[in-house]
């Protein structure tokens, strides 16, 4: 029998796209808890170069890499980008508390991996669970540059992310977006 040391892990980030280093990173989290919070980041309804999918399309693209078991494991949270660490740690806090009410064993999970990794040290009272770089520190955003390009890298993507992105490429908001970028790169 698995031994379980926390009720709850957080996992926070923004999955534009959803790869490896994340999926390795829920796994070893649903090692360590019962259940496993992902905090969507910038989960505002809209569409951006940066922000391509839209948390509901986020939460299925994860989800499909999961099975059903597993899914039942994971729980979503949208945090809205409002560009105030202390009212963006107080968000995810008040949302992460929704979720888990009087547990007392929270975790966070994550790697500091450069600057933009300072938040985790945000939440002295849970409990981080400090990773080492997964998978050759992927980073999402030279795949997204690619998958606007046209390509799929998929040797950095499992399966349900490969079929969610090969199908985004059919609508309008890949093209939009598509054409953003390279306005952009200009």
């Amino acid at each position: 029998m698995l031994m379980l040391s926390l009720d709850y892990v957080v996992f926070i980030g923004r999955f534009q796209p959803f790869h490896l280093a994340h999926m390795k990173t829920i796994e070893m989290a649903l090692e360590k808890s019962r259940y496993v919070i992902i905090a969507l980041g910038s989960a505002q309804e809209e569409r951006s170069v940066k922000n391509p999918f839209l948390a509901k399309e986020r939460e299925e693209m994860i989800l499909s890499n999961f099975n059903q078991v597993q899914q039942k494991r994971i729980i979503f949270i949208h945090i809205i980008d409002v560009y105030n660490d202390e009212k963006w740690v107080n968000q995810v806090k008040s949302k992460v508390s929704e979720k888990t009410g009087s547990a007392q064993h929270v975790g966070l999970i994550g790697h500091f991996k450069d600057n933009s990794s300072y938040y985790l040290a945000l939440f002295p009272e849970w409990e981080l669970i400090e990773l080492e770089s997964l998978e050759n520190a992927l980073s999402a955003t030279p795949m997204r540059e690619d998958f606007y390009k046209g390509q799929i890298q998929e040797k950095y993507f499992p399966q349900g992310t490969i079929n969610f992105l090969n199908d985004f490429k059919k609508k309008e908001d890949y093209e939009r977006l598509r054409t953003q970028f390279f306005k952009d790169k200009a």
